[in-house]
């Protein structure tokens, strides 16, 4: 694939090339990250304007209900949107991608509460989040398609700021999470103060919009117009599909605990907001740091080398942190907990987009990426803080639910990454 600015070039010129690239993408992922992680973050205050029930946790099972509705569309989204930018090239998918992202944003941030509307304002949300999550859906697999082909000898760096990027979002929405918590009324955040950080995503998307806009593709479609690509993605790449699925299965499964982690803090461990807020802002820092570090790790010793010794590490330490925090939940150890989950967390999603991407082939890669991604998301991630909302009514779970729930989705992760370990990618079949 030719890359995004000349050989020719100085040094110089390539780098800031380079950099564009990376920013242009990267800022749509940040976007999308950066709301996913406030409605999560805020739930306890989205679910009393939008979804007010006599009984609090009816109440926050919708919020998280809706929250995962909202991906079961995001393998839709990235079947059309990927098959679109195999056609008719990535750029094209990515600004249609961030355009709804923003739309979906605003809808939310200016939505009038259940108290003044009534049931219009539950089901106006729905719709949002089901705009963001088909636009969503498209967003990965034709910007992780978009960095690999514009710098295929440095795969594992460049996609690695896929995620990075989901860190800076998340860095964004945990410091508004601190600042409101700390600085406003409990009355005034529940009334309009939870307003302010899907208001303030509304001024990123119309830069995210100009920049992508402006943005050089140096990549053709791969894939002919003739060509059925979504067909041949479920026809012939099913197991291709399948072993994407389950390497992401842990990492986003982590990811979606640390959007859940303010609304356990408060919940279930019945401390303050800003100790959950404070938590997964260190996380964030984590993620958005460490990621791109792994990315260039895994780039000279291998994807599932490094992918496999993280995975275990993780499915050997995951349920003893979450019995410590529970034992002990004291901000200090919440912290901590979470930080050390998260830096597991980046040390495996450093070379993850880069192993996806390599399973599939340039005709078919934005679908297939798509669609397994969104997949994976979506069962493992997106239903996941319900799911562990739930799971922590039994009482011989209760507080304990994430760290069962981690070690089962690990040791998943770890045999989808020992299968692709064990078969090239050429050789892999439907």
């Amino acid at each position: 694939m030719a890359l995004s600015a000349p050989a020719t070039l100085p040094e110089s010129s390539r780098e800031k090339s380079f950099t564009r690239l990376v920013v242009a993408v990267s800022i749509g992922n940040a976007l999308e990250w950066y709301d996913i992680s406030s409605y999560g973050y805020f739930a306890v205050y989205v679910s009393r304007a939008f979804f007010p029930n006599s009984d609090p946790t009816i109440s926050l099972l919708l919020t998280f209900g809706t929250f995962g509705l909202a991906f079961l569309i995001r393998p839709i989204g990235g079947v059309v949107l990927g098959a679109y930018a195999d056609r008719h090239g990535r750029k094209a998918s990515l600004m249609v991608s961030i355009v709804l992202m923003t739309a979906g944003t605003l809808a939310i941030a200016i939505m009038p509460s259940y108290q003044t509307i009534g049931l219009v304002a539950p089901i106006a949300v729905l719709a949002a989040r089901l705009v963001q999550g088909f636009s969503a859906g498209g967003e990965f697999g034709s910007s992780t398609a978009f960095l690999v082909e514009h710098a295929p000898g440095r795969r594992g760096f460049i996609a690695s700021w896929q995620f990075a990027s989901q860190g800076l979002g998340q860095v964004l929405s945990s410091l508004f999470g601190i600042g409101l918590t700390s600085w406003m009324t409990a009355t005034d955040l529940n009334s309009w103060g939870w307003r302010i950080p899907f208001l303030f995503g509304i001024l990123v998307g119309p830069v995210g919009i100009y920049i992508r806009n402006h943005l050089e593709d140096a990549t053709a479609p791969p894939a002919a117009k003739h060509e059925s690509v979504v067909g041949k993605v479920f026809t012939e790449q099913k197991l291709r599909v399948v072993l994407a699925i389950g390497a992401l299965a842990v990492s986003t499964a982590v990811n979606y605990l640390i959007v859940y982690m303010p609304t356990y803090v408060v919940k279930t461990l019945n401390l303050a907001p800003t100790v959950g807020f404070t938590a997964t802002l260190a996380a964030a820092v984590a993620v958005t740091i460490l990621t791109p570090v792994a990315g260039t790790v895994s780039d000279r010793v291998g994807r599932t080398t490094h992918m496999i010794a993280v995975g275990l590490l993780l499915l050997v330490s995951v349920f003893p942190a979450f019995l410590l925090l529970t034992r002990t939940p004291v901000a200090a150890v919440i912290v901590l907990t979470v930080l050390y989950l998260a830096t597991l967390k980046a040390l495996y999603f450093g070379p993850l987009a880069a192993l996806m991407s390599e399973l599939f082939p340039a005709a078919t890669r934005a679908t297939g990426l798509g669609l397994s991604y969104n997949i994976g998301v979506t069962v493992f991630g997106g239903m996941g803080p319900a799911f562990m909302t739930w799971l922590g009514g039994f009482a011989l779970i209760g507080n304990l639910a994430p760290g069962y729930y981690l070690t089962v989705v690990c040791a998943l992760s770890l045999s989808a990454l020992v299968t692709i370990r064990r078969t090239s990618a050429d050789a892999i079949e439907a």
